[in-house]
């Protein structure tokens, strides 16, 4: 594709901005990241052009503001339309992804930024599309969630991606399809022991991110040393994402709803 230095934006492109955007640390938003490279190199723009057009998108989310850091303001309307459309809904955002590589650029590239491997050609049929919907949409909410915390635990700075999971503040099942069940600010990046206890309401974070430890779990036995463990994250602030905050509504749910107290 050539490039052309003041051709406008597409929806579709502005769609594989944002799901970028929403793929990788807001740190490494810059012309030098190979991924951002190689978006570029698919839509026939400068890894510059890119960059700019991720720190237009930036500008709308909320808790970058809440920190000062707006991105760029002299964005299109086209921005924040694609922003609005997808920032809770990643499963959509996801799909929309492939579709764009596979009916717009014929699979000739794989864009590989929700997923590692090339996904077959969608399946005729609801049932199989859904499922192949919510698979992907898994994915993209763990990358988001994961890159967020920059694949730290947020309780423990754990950093293996092996032992981390992208866990549901208010859980999948009761979660609304289109608003909830991929909206990252749903999500918090956990080793596997923290997932659990917070899905089983052993743990939970309040509204100011501090962890609270359950009664029932700190009466369950167990040696002195792992009990030492749990007890300093008790109170501790978690570390808090670049960008997808936790949303005060689902902690709300959370304490609410799930936590044993």
């Amino acid at each position: 594709m050539t490039k052309t230095s003041h051709r406008a934006w597409t929806e579709e492109e502005t769609t594989l901005a944002y799901a970028l955007y929403c793929s990788i640390p807001f740190s490494q938003i810059h012309s030098g990241n190979p991924k951002i490279k190689e978006l570029a190199a698919l839509i026939g723009r400068t890894p510059g052009a890119v960059s700019m057009k991720m720190c237009n998108l930036a500008r709308f989310d909320p808790e970058l503001q809440k920190r000062n850091v707006n991105g760029l303001k002299n964005g299109s309307k086209l921005d924040e339309i694609v922003f609005r459309k997808y920032e809770s809904n990643l499963e959509e955002l996801a799909y929309q992804v492939h579709l764009i590589e596979q009916n717009i650029y014929h699979e000739q590239y794989h864009i590989g930024i929700f997923y590692d491997k090339k996904l077959e050609k969608i399946p005729e049929g609801k049932e199989k599309l859904s499922k192949v919907k919510t698979r992907i949409g898994q994915d993209a909410f763990r990358n988001a969630v994961l890159n967020s915390y920059q694949n730290k635990c947020c309780i423990t700075g754990i950093n293996n991606t092996e032992l981390l999971v992208a866990s549901h503040i208010k859980p999948w099942r009761v979660s609304d399809p289109i608003t909830e069940k991929t909206n990252p600010r749903n999500g918090l990046c956990l080793n596997s022991f923290h997932d659990k206890a917070f899905d089983c309401g052993l743990i939970t974070i309040d509204k100011t991110f501090h962890v609270i430890i359950s009664q029932n779990l700190a009466k369950t036995d167990m040696d002195e040393s792992t009990r030492e463990w749990l007890k300093t994250y008790d109170h501790k602030q978690i570390n808090i994402p670049e960008k997808f905050t936790p949303s005060l509504e689902f902690i709300e749910y959370h304490n609410d709803v799930i936590f044993q107290g």
